[in-house]
């Protein structure tokens, strides 16, 4: 995990609940299922978000490729040079306005070609202080939502180093108190997240 932002792609389309970003390349640490990300909004705020999914559809010299008795530099420059851009969903959890971390939906969504980046670590950590953005995660129906609160706890642990697992004894205190009545969905991310 960085200490720093790393760009992820460019807005594709975009909702005030959920973006699209379209990139070239998969790089090794970008995008990561459960990744938190960043974007400048219109109004001057950094939105933040979770990556729920990612796309890599197919394209005509990739269909190609696929019979033909080509050498590793042909697969590789294809990989470099898509024609068709990967997609990454990313679903909001809320937003940075002046300084204070907001964990509800912004007022405005990204415009289209908005670079987005990864947040960094010190981000990563101040966004995740407070459980609040769990309601926002456990409600969303476009993200498969307990593996992808169960993912973004994972990578925020990780951001703590060695008080990660302490982050984790919290988190799952906040998601009893929750999911108090749903024991079965309960044990199950509570398996997910085990320090």
């Amino acid at each position: 995990m960085s200490d720093r932002s790393l760009p992820v792609g460019r807005v594709l389309r975009s909702s005030t609940a959920s973006f699209t970003i379209g990139t070239k390349t998969l790089a090794t640490d970008v995008p990561r299922f459960g990744g938190f990300v960043k974007v400048a909004a219109p109004d001057g705020c950094d939105i933040i978000g979770l990556i729920y999914d990612v796309v890599i559809d197919d394209d005509l010299f990739a269909r190609q490729l696929i019979g033909a008795d080509v050498g590793e530099e042909y697969i590789a420059d294809q990989r470099q040079n898509r024609q068709v851009p990967i997609e990454i969903s990313v679903l909001v959890v809320g937003h940075v306005c002046d300084g204070k971390m907001h964990h509800y939906l912004p007022p405005q969504p990204p415009i289209s070609l908005d670079q987005i980046m990864t947040c960094s670590r010190d981000e990563i950590i101040r966004f995740t202080d407070e459980f609040t953005y769990f309601r926002t995660v456990l409600d969303a129906k476009e993200a498969r939502s307990d593996e992808l609160l169960a993912a973004s706890l994972r990578h925020a642990a990780e951001a703590r180093e060695s008080t990660g697992r302490d982050f984790l004894v919290q988190a799952g205190r906040e998601l009893s108190r929750l999911l108090a009545f749903d024991a079965v969905r309960l044990e199950g991310l509570l398996r997910r997240i085990k320090p």
